[in-house]
């Protein structure tokens, strides 16, 4: 397929089937992997504020649950479409297996533009959906959290809405919740703290100090805002940021506090004073060490991955470089962190988030971020050495890595009946 018409469930499979190769994967194992256990799409009729009828269309997807529930996030977005839901529910399956988690992979998302609705918009669009799809999920079936365009407002609607129909309080049924209502500390940076960790691993293996460092960041979302911020924190270099209306570029560095200050008010970082405006495309090339995309699916292409110049990427997003611009970026010996191991600090303390609600017991924010640390490098680790083992580059390696869990898993358990 020509890179533009590549959709992220067929990058989604010719991971999965590049994996079984090295592997030498059971046909049939192979097989039920490139294939969704379950399948949910549903209607959600609607009132907006200004009394027009609308009916929106959700999903749910759950990829594998041989390992334990599945779990995922829900993402509010014009472009959600099955096929990518397919996909990041696949991803989500490789990421819970990378880190060790007792869980299987699901996604859902709705098609709105959340930016064009109200909060009560938002707030009906959720408790319908979640009443939709409320027999397909639960804390032993499927745990839905956060991701594009929801956040843990959502999540308490969500959680809400299952409470009343349950007529208890469901805390541990969805996570990434307000702390008021059973969130775990440290859940609303986990995903951006879980990329900084990885990229101080991939700093260090890449001969670079942190310090000093010259990091861009692409999305400056919450994943992207948090790992700028830590990475600042620890005396990196932030030269570049985006979202989706602009970016600034400094190449003496940016104060990530001061531009999230300014994104506060202005509703975005460009116009950012003391900085020079930025394309999000330019930022993909900007002269750095570290290059963080945050943002959305398939950015990093065969037709710009020539121009990074970035010698560490590390994927805050899901799916953000196309199977085309990988080959590139390994030809060309850029040390790439794959998604499914840079960003799964998020689905990490989701679960420790679960652990605590189930337990009814609830850790520091300290002890969270601790664990979290502990996760991410034995993963990190874990991943090296798979990659160093079989001569591989770090996606192929997570994806071994990950694969070969789960096939394991089905191995071991069998078909029933």
């Amino acid at each position: 397929m020509a890179n533009n018409q590549t959709t992220a469930w067929q990058m989604a499979l010719d991971q999965l089937d590049g994996a079984a190769r090295i592997l030498n994967l059971d046909p049939y194992i192979h097989e039920r992997l490139r294939h969704s256990q379950r399948e949910l799409t549903v209607s959600i009729p609607m009132r907006m504020d200004d009394g027009s009828p609308r009916v929106f269309t959700g999903y749910r997807v759950q990829h594998n649950l041989i390992r334990g529930p599945a779990k995922g996030g829900i993402r509010y977005h014009p472009a959600v479409d099955l096929d990518e839901i397919r996909a990041l529910a696949m991803w989500m399956t490789w990421k819970c297996a990378v880190v060790n988690l007792p869980y299987g992979g699901a996604k859902g998302g709705v098609i709105c533009d959340p930016k064009a609705m109200s909060p009560r918009e938002i707030e009906h669009l959720t408790r319908r959906y979640a009443t939709e799809i409320e027999f397909f999920i639960g804390p032993d079936k499927d745990i839905p959290a956060p991701d594009v365009y929801t956040d843990e407002q959502v999540m308490a609607w969500f959680m809400d809405t299952i409470s009343m129909t349950e007529g208890w309080s469901a805390i541990s049924s969805v996570t990434g919740k307000p702390v008021e209502i059973g969130g775990s500390l440290g859940r609303r940076e986990a995903t951006g703290r879980g990329v900084m960790f990885a990229a101080v691993e991939a700093l260090r293996y890449a001969g670079i100090p942190t310090a000093g460092a010259r990091v861009a960041v692409q999305g400056f979302g919450n994943a992207g805002s948090v790992s700028a911020l830590l990475l600042h924190d620890a005396d990196a270099t932030i030269v570049a940021v985006s979202d989706s209306k602009g970016g600034v570029y400094n190449a003496k560095g940016l104060d990530p506090h001061a531009v999230l200050a300014h994104k506060r008010m202005a509703g975005t970082v460009a116009g950012f004073n003391g900085a020079d405006p930025i394309t999000n495309a330019e930022l993909l090339e900007a002269d750095c060490d570290l290059l963080v995309p945050a943002a959305l699916e398939k950015q990093i292409t065969a037709a710009n991955a020539p121009r990074v110049k970035a010698k560490v990427v590390v994927e805050a997003a899901n799916g953000p470089t196309t199977p085309e611009a990988d080959r590139i970026l390994r030809d060309r010996g850029v040390f790439l962190v794959p998604d499914i191991l840079a960003n799964a600090g998020g689905v990490t303390v989701s679960y420790f988030e679960w652990v605590q609600n189930l337990q009814a017991y609830f850790w520091s924010e300290a002890e969270v971020n601790e664990r979290l640390r502990a996760v991410m490098g034995s993963a990190f680790d874990a991943v090296l050495r798979t990659a160093e083992r079989h001569r591989i580059d770090m996606r192929t390696a997570a994806l071994v890595l990950a694969v070969g869990k789960v096939g394991n898993a089905m191995r071991i358990r069998g078909l029933w009946p």
